[in-house]
């Protein structure tokens, strides 16, 4: 696999694309890292069985504790690595395209949409993703009113994909007076950065495209030019906002790439409900089927719904720790493919 890649970079023009040609480099040195890592495990379990082999020829009671405790870290070092070879479904190597859009409850709801912004943004962080913003909308008296992330890096949407749904909040409210407790809703969407190579038609009469200034965080240029834009899709009415350029042009651009990937998406969606409706299957994706709730009070835990994972260090899932939980869904879903 890493021959073919050579093959592709040593291929006249693979520059003429260089955002193409970034992205094929990104994957080829998510393979190299891949093929490096499991070498460093084979060498690893090798070593423990030489040694577990060692003490129990010498009868060591000492040496057989300091190996088991090192097939211990192996095993959890050989599940992460599991993970990431289950990451293999189409779309699951492309960047991610993140949303988030407070539900009822003003500036509660939008407080929520801010805290769950900065969640994802240091989980992006702390695993070596590049983040984005393409949309800001800033909340009324604090927080958001909506926001759209660009995740970029190998496997992005294959870890995003399992934030996808609502999320519940449940705290006293620092902007209630009187102290009472509120639940709070923020819907999460992700959908993979759709290449080029995807076929998606879109015709041009389809599209209303709308300029205006851009708002929120953005330098200096907020609000000097007409650069943000607002594409419409007429007959499907999705809708998508870019401001993260100076470039009206560039604005585009990037608005054009987030609605392929909405509509491929929906594409798949309806193909999907049409075979849920063949095997008489339904889903309930009313607003309330949140996928996770976050307590604050009276008492502090996390709880994913569909897996049942859940931790009472609050404080680290909002400070980015959400691997565990995406791990959960991602092995459920396996689980449930091969049922």
């Amino acid at each position: 696999m890493i021959a073919n890649f050579e093959e592709k970079m040593a291929a006249p023009g693979f520059w003429d694309d260089p955002e193409k040609a970034q992205g094929v480099i990104g994957e080829m040195n998510a393979v190299k890292s891949s093929v490096d890592q499991f070498e460093k495990l084979q060498q690893e379990y090798d070593d423990a069985a030489m040694m577990a082999e060692l003490a129990d020829e010498e009868g060591d009671e000492e040496l057989a504790a300091e190996v088991a405790g090192t097939i211990r870290a192996v095993a959890g070092k050989v599940d992460d690595f599991e993970l990431q070879l289950l990451l293999n479904q189409p779309y699951d190597k492309l960047n991610a395209i993140l949303e988030l859009h407070p539900g009822a409850g003003g500036t509660e709801s939008q407080d929520w949409g801010q805290m769950l912004l900065r969640m994802y943004t240091r989980w992006a962080e702390k695993n070596g993703f590049k983040v984005e913003v393409l949309d800001y909308l800033p909340g009324d008296e604090a927080g958001i009113k909506s926001v759209t992330l660009l995740i970029k890096g190998f496997n992005a949407y294959g870890y995003l994909k399992a934030e996808k749904g609502v999320h519940r909040l449940v705290r006293i409210s620092p902007f209630d007076s009187s102290g009472r407790r509120h639940t709070s809703f923020v819907s999460c969407d992700v959908v993979p950065e759709i290449t080029d190579d995807v076929d998606v038609e879109i015709r041009t009469e389809d599209l209303k495209i709308d300029t205006y200034r851009a708002s929120g965080a953005g330098g200096q240029h907020i609000n000097t030019t007409d650069s943000a834009v607002r594409i419409t899709h007429l007959p499907s009415g999705v809708v998508v906002t870019c401001q993260n350029e100076r470039s009206q042009i560039k604005n585009r651009e990037q608005a054009m790439k987030m609605l392929r990937s909405k509509l491929y998406e929906r594409k798949l969606q309806e193909q999907q409900q049409q075979l849920d409706e063949i095997r008489g299957e339904q889903s309930d994706i009313a607003w309330g089927s949140q996928i996770r709730s976050y307590v604050f009070h009276p008492y502090s835990m996390v709880k994913d719904h569909r897996t049942s994972v859940e931790t009472g260090n609050t404080g680290a899932v909002m400070d980015g720790d959400l691997n565990p939980f995406i791990d959960g869904y991602l092995r459920s879903q396996i689980k449930t493919e091969v049922e």
